[in-house]
């Protein structure tokens, strides 16, 4: 089974990591012919942690799991931290495939999304 792994930064207000829970739930529903899993993890400040969303993953039988950065640029989160707990997770479970994507403000039709939340507000 393939899972996919939305990692969103953390925050102290749980409102904040709520509005992340719900996407993954949108997420799970929209992807569902894709994948057979979707979870979320933070990289900080809530739980569960990368690692620890990986093991999930696993444990409920993904042999592989991709990483999906839910980050708007490329600062030392996105270039540093979430390769390491990545690497801790891949250590704790050599048995799945685990890649991790670019981040969301890399995706090509960002700008389109952006424009369209612009429209629809006016």
């Amino acid at each position: 089974m393939k899972a996919l792994l939305l990692v969103a930064h953390g925050s102290r207000r749980d409102t904040s990591n709520d509005e992340v829970r719900k996407l993954t739930e949108r997420l799970r529903i929209r992807a569902a012919d894709q994948f057979g899993q979707v979870e979320c993890a933070f990289l900080e400040l809530a739980q569960p942690s990368i690692p620890e969303g990986i093991r999930k993953c696993a444990l409920e039988g993904a042999g592989e799991v991709v990483i999906v950065p839910y980050f708007l640029s490329a600062g030392r989160h996105v270039l540093e931290d979430i390769p390491a707990e990545v690497a801790i997770g891949r250590q704790q479970n050599p048995e799945l495939d685990i890649r991790v994507t670019a981040h969301l403000g890399a995706a090509e039709d960002i700008g389109g999304l952006l424009a369209g939340l612009a429209v629809d507000d006016g």
